[in-house]
């Protein structure tokens, strides 16, 4: 991804996609305080640095069926480069793990998994994660109330500090 240096009016732009991506390009235009073709340019601009990975739907878990979340700690026996790139991509074909983090502390990996209820973890634990390669320890957290799920970046900058964006 490349080095890229944003500006006050990029960061503008994102914190509002960021709020609502269903944004039409006038109104968010109008939001930051340029015309819309400046804005579609810039817009662009950041999907094509990567900066921009994409637009969805936020859920609601519990209404679609899913309304177990456990945070998995993960432990592998070793560290070779062939085993962690196996248990890697196996995590990775796995849709019950919303997101997978390489970790330090007690765990090797940190996964949040989402399921429908403690019953489907078990069969998703005993059925899949345990038998996943080089994994030697399993600890499960589970999520008693969800307080911020998936909060904005915050790409406010120290010269942006008391400015409205």
């Amino acid at each position: 991804m490349p080095n890229t240096r944003l500006d006050a009016i990029d960061r503008r732009i994102l914190a509002a996609l960021q709020r609502d991506a269903r944004l039409s390009n006038v109104q968010l235009a109008e939001e930051v305080n340029l015309s819309p073709s400046p804005c579609l340019r810039r817009v662009r601009q950041l999907e094509a640095e990567g900066l921009i990975r994409g637009y969805h739907a936020e859920l609601d878990r519990g209404g679609v069926g899913l309304g177990l979340t456990v945070f998995v700690g993960v432990k592998v026996e070793r560290h070779h480069e062939a085993e962690a790139n196996a248990f890697r991509e196996a995590v990775v074909a796995l849709p019950e793990v919303i997101s997978a983090h390489l970790v330090s502390g007690e765990s090797d990996f940190l996964l949040q998994v989402v399921v429908a209820d403690l019953a489907a973890y078990e069969r998703f634990l005993t059925g899949t994660l345990l038998r996943l390669p080089g994994v030697s320890d399993i600890r499960s957290n589970f999520a008693i109330q969800s307080v911020k799920e998936h909060g904005p970046l915050p790409l406010t900058q120290p010269e942006d500090k008391g400015r409205s964006p």
